[in-house]
């Protein structure tokens, strides 16, 4: 099957935004790199790419760990996380797919 050069949208994509793409996003909003209104809707692969690398340098300065996260930013991440988490289960994601190689 033949690649999209566009991304479809964090709204629009596939397990109710559960993608990495989809966490890309939404972590780019937690830290202001993004408004929470910016779906990346028409995004090409060097787009994505450049919001990677800046969504990368925030979290180094956190040694990647949400627990080191300060007191606002951590409760961003949980409240973005936990809305995106309910969204996609209420259309039809389970996580399962995430963690079917640890057994």
């Amino acid at each position: 099957m033949k690649k999209p050069k566009r991304y479809v949208g964090i709204d629009k994509d596939i397990n109710g935004g559960m993608t990495t793409i989809g966490k890309i996003i939404r972590d780019a909003w937690v830290f202001g790199v993004l408004d929470e209104s910016e779906t990346c809707e028409n995004w090409n692969l060097a787009g994505i790419d450049s919001l990677l690398d800046k969504v990368n340098s925030e979290w180094d300065k956190y040694g990647c760990m949400p627990s080191r996260l300060p007191p606002d930013l951590a409760i961003r991440h949980r409240t973005i996380h936990e809305k995106a988490i309910q969204n996609a289960k209420q259309s039809g994601w389970s996580g399962e797919m995430e963690t079917e190689d640890e057994e």
